[in-house]
């Protein structure tokens, strides 16, 4: 068995996310190739797909303008696994406030019964990294970096959370969504990339 993982790569952190996941499967020994992807074609033909961060409204923008996230959300809703990464976090949730602008408009996928705040620890000026845990997953030890990061004040009686910093909500899991705050594909750690392509292995198989 082979998989084809994808990141979105119309916006954001695309090449570190794909470098991220080939050593994950690597080191895990899993057949796969890691793929960018921009069109409906190429998203269609995932096992998994990583969206990144980047501007979330661009990437929400740019996702419309060529139907990609109309067949994103169908495909995580037929169970595709998806890790939402910053700005893949809030296009996957179903509220999204700005820390500063109070209420958005941007395009959201709307498939985690989250409420979140874009720009919740500050500006780029203000980014840092701090040390988590995620233990429900076997992630004891992970180092976050937080760059513009969002957080979540809220979620459904569905959503489990993985994470939280200074007791805001950082990490979370849906069934075969994932989404997190942090950018894991920014150190050299990649454990929060072999458990999702664990994930995705194990829904293939099921």
């Amino acid at each position: 068995m082979s998989l084809t993982v994808g990141v979105l790569a119309i916006q954001g952190d695309a090449h570190e996310n794909i470098t991220s996941t080939q050593i994950a499967l690597k080191e895990l020994g899993i057949d796969g190739k890691v793929i960018g992807v921009k069109t409906t074609e190429d998203i269609s033909k995932l096992d998994g797909l990583i969206i990144p961060g980047g501007e979330s409204t661009t990437i929400g923008q740019l996702s419309l303008v060529n139907s990609s996230l109309k067949i994103i959300k169908e495909k995580i809703e037929r169970g595709m696994p998806v890790l939402g990464i910053c700005a893949g976090m809030i296009l996957l949730s179903k509220s999204v406030n700005d820390h500063v602008l109070g209420k958005t408009n941007q395009p959201l996928l709307n498939l985690l019964d989250i409420k979140l705040e874009r720009n919740s620890f500050g500006r780029q000026k203000e980014s840092f990294e701090a040390e988590i845990s995620m233990n429900s997953i076997n992630i004891p030890k992970f180092n976050g970096v937080f760059i513009r990061a969002p957080s979540v004040s809220d979620v459904g009686p569905d959503v489990e959370i993985l994470a939280k910093f200074n007791e805001k909500i950082i990490a979370v899991k849906k069934n075969n969504i994932i989404a997190v705050a942090f950018h894991p594909e920014l150190i050299q750690d990649v454990s929060l990339h072999k458990y999702f392509v664990n994930l995705i292995k194990k829904l293939k198989t099921n």
